[in-house]
């Protein structure tokens, strides 16, 4: 059956989260329907990131097997023809053949992450939902210094949830950049794989640093304590995308 990868980008405000749900609104439940609607057939896919209830992308991969060997272009026009018609806030950005051997989420090598704090005093009107309104002035810097001690191979007990279901908690963050942008900070995290709510988990914790809270030291100590309940404050999924994945090149 041929395969297809899906390049997928939504708006998870209005969404029970990437995975499909009985009798709640999820970015998978969208697809299929429109998948069902366009070919018929009632179809799983599968996406390289569970993202969480209103946690957003820009850059999702999926994919999925179809009985018939559609053009490509046909199936994200008529995909996103469906979604459109449905009022979905998602949009296939791009269908492409893919191997009978790939698969969205086991063949991922990389994944990256964007969060993104609004940091003024006014409260957004327009990035409402979108990001994570934070008035108090956080220091940047001071964030991304402490951020250093979080990459690398460690045991990431404290930044992940308790209903994480990841067979071990040690993972290897290939990167944790802090930047302000005017009345922006945007935090990008880059790992193989990440647990669950950690992202949410750390930026969470380095917003305590920024506001004067703890130091550097006191997040390498909430990191070495290897316990849940030393975790800072699990930031919103508001502020939270999945900008890219990465596979091996062909």
């Amino acid at each position: 059956m041929p395969r297809y990868r899906l390049d997928v980008e939504y708006d998870g405000s209005a969404y029970a989260g990437w995975q499909r749900q009985p009798d709640l609104p999820t970015v998978q439940g969208a697809i299929e329907n429109a998948l069902l609607a366009f070919c018929g057939e009632v179809l799983t896919l599968r996406g390289a990131g569970r993202t969480d209830a209103g946690v957003h992308a820009s850059g999702q991969v999926a994919h999925v097997e179809l009985a018939k060997n559609w053009p490509a272009e046909k199936v994200r026009d008529a995909l996103n023809a469906h979604l459109q018609m449905a009022g979905q806030r998602v949009s296939i950005l791009d269908a492409t053949p893919a191997a009978e051997d790939f698969d969205a989420r086991f063949s991922a090598i990389g994944r990256h992450y964007l969060y993104r704090i609004a940091n003024r005093r006014a409260p957004v009107a327009l990035d409402h939902r979108k990001v994570w309104w934070v008035p108090k002035k956080l220091d940047a810097q001071a964030m991304h210094e402490a951020a250093q001690l979080l990459t690398g191979r460690h045991d990431f007990t404290t930044f992940r949830s308790t209903q994480c279901q990841a067979e071990s908690p040690v993972r290897t963050l290939e990167r944790l950049d802090v930047v302000r942008l005017a009345d922006a900070i945007e935090i990008r995290a880059s790992a193989r794989s990440f647990l669950h709510n950690q992202v949410r988990s750390i930026v969470g914790s380095l917003k305590k640093v920024g506001e004067g809270g703890w130091s550097a030291a006191q997040l390498q100590a909430a990191l070495e304590a290897r316990n849940r309940a030393a975790c800072g404050q699990v930031a919103p999924p508001d502020g939270l995308y999945l900008i890219k994945v990465d596979y091996p090149e062909v």
